[in-house]
């Protein structure tokens, strides 16, 4: 494994290319794969104990720093598809997710990644947020959910 790799649970996130996610020409809009890879990662959260609700309550984001996408074959209105989603590497305050989206016929349609910070507010939304060590036991959830 790679200096900072990191053994994460897969998670799925399921998605369908609907009207108002293509462009003229009916093939998916590009900013539809960056929603979509956002929701996947929340959902991954999710997954492993970290829901919104407990975002709040503990004062957390995980704000958005940096974020790419590679498109590889086109999608259209209808078609169904998944966003592939695991922790590609924790650092000290920051993390990689990557994602692989992922048509309901096995083609890969798109692959990305988001680097994302771990961090809190002072005392609630709308105060300083500052970015802070990932815990062990965050780590640790997702250690556990890729074990089978």
């Amino acid at each position: 494994m790679a200096e900072g790799a990191f053994e994460s649970i897969e998670a799925t996130f399921a998605c369908r290319v609907h009207w108002g996610d293509c462009d003229p020409a009916g093939i998916i809009f590009y900013p539809t794969y960056f929603r979509w890879m956002d929701a996947a990662a929340w959902a991954m959260f999710e997954a492993v104990g970290y829901d919104a609700a407990r975002f709040r309550a503990e004062h957390r984001a995980m704000p958005l720093v940096a974020a790419e996408c590679r498109f590889v074959a086109p999608a259209v209105q209808g078609d169904r598809c998944e966003v592939r989603s695991r922790i590609a590497r924790f650092g000290g305050k920051s993390f990689v997710v990557a994602h692989r989206i992922v048509r309901a016929d096995g083609a890969l349609l798109a692959e990305g990644s988001e680097t994302r910070v771990w961090g809190r507010y002072a005392a609630g939304p709308g105060t300083p947020l500052q970015g802070e060590a990932i815990p062990e036991t965050l780590k640790a959830l997702f250690r556990a959910a890729a074990r089978p």
